[in-house]
């Protein structure tokens, strides 16, 4: 498999505050730079930057995948198995709600992966998935 590079990306937020203690508590991002108006964190190696703005945030929209509603648009990361694991439980304690909740998608077919979809205090849609076989992250 070949290498994935980290990314950026750059995600609007109501209150800045708020949303950087729970990328700072929950999902346990350390932070890097920031000003009044924005905060760099690591994302489990990549760039994540939360940017305050007053605009009102658009609905989302959804897309059937695997006979559940699919948030869009949405962003997150591919972690290790122990490592979604050790999330999902860290996010049940923090009583975080789920959009849908922590499951093994595709079972038994190309693919197969543990999946989680949940909303930062945004309302920014975040995904978290595994793969026992990492090779499987773009079989068809």
């Amino acid at each position: 498999m070949e290498k994935i590079a980290p990314f950026h990306i750059a995600i609007p937020v109501q209150d800045l505050a708020v949303a950087r203690k729970f990328y700072r508590e929950v999902l346990l991002c350390s932070e890097g730079r920031s000003s009044e108006q924005w905060v760099d964190f690591n994302l489990y190696g990549h760039q994540l930057v939360i940017h305050e703005t007053k605009q009102a945030k658009e609905d989302l929209a959804y897309n059937a995948v695997d006979a559940h509603a699919v948030p869009i648009p949405h962003y997150g990361v591919v972690l290790p198995w122990d490592e979604w694991e050790a999330l999902s439980e860290r996010l049940k304690t923090h009583k975080i709600e789920f959009i849908i909740e922590p499951y093994i998608r595709f079972k038994g077919e190309a693919g197969e992966q543990a999946t989680m979809f949940f909303l930062d205090p945004s309302g920014n849609a975040l995904e978290f998935k595994a793969f026992k076989d990492l090779n499987q992250l773009f079989a068809k």
